[in-house]
């Protein structure tokens, strides 16, 4: 029973890294708008709520430090760290804000704000690319199922269309991880 439950598990992941392999055009405009912001000195704002909180740090890490190669490190910040920041904002606007201040008090015209949504309807995901797209940053979404409303609230939108969101989870890794590759290979052109 394990068995067939992990096989089927690894089936269902590579299949779907398959069908999202046909269509990599808005991932790489997403890593190609992103090393130019950076190349331009300016920077990314990433951000997300659970697991996408988690993907949004590994990001920021990969880029901030390194990913494959040395180089200089990237300006890119992910807002899901600051508990004081979160849960002040939480308490005293509305969770629905988390994301959206930060995006109001630390972006500039011309940085880049990737919100992530394995559902695609996450409230203050929407909510901080609607205030990061009214401020003049490029907006980037990546989400899973149809991309619902958060998708519809980004420039780009890379989209990792299932139901499942463990598989739409690793999915996302993988695209964040070639986008970072795409990044870092820019940055050292």
């Amino acid at each position: 029973m394990a068995v067939r439950r992990a096989e089927d598990a690894f089936a269902a992941t590579i299949k779907l890294h398959e069908r999202v392999r046909t269509n990599l055009g808005p991932a790489l405009m997403a890593a190609q708008a992103i090393a130019d912001a950076l190349k331009a000195g300016q920077k990314l704002l990433v951000f997300g709520n659970g697991g996408s909180a988690a993907d949004a740090q590994h990001l920021v890490a990969e880029l901030v430090g390194r990913f494959q190669r040395e180089r200089a490190a990237m300006a890119a910040i992910a807002l899901t760290v600051d508990t004081s920041i979160l849960t002040a904002v939480g308490n005293d606007y509305s969770f629905k804000q988390v994301f959206a201040r930060q995006v109001e008090a630390l972006g500039r015209r011309g940085d880049v704000a990737l919100g992530i949504s394995t559902s695609g309807e996450s409230p203050n995901v929407v909510t901080a690319l609607q205030t990061a797209k009214a401020n003049g940053l490029r907006t980037i979404a990546l989400t899973g199922r149809d991309g619902g409303s958060v998708g519809r609230a980004a420039e780009i939108h890379v989209n990792v269309p299932d139901q499942n969101t463990q598989r739409v989870q690793e999915v996302h890794m993988t695209l964040l991880h070639v986008m970072c590759e795409v990044i870092e290979e820019d940055a050292n052109a």
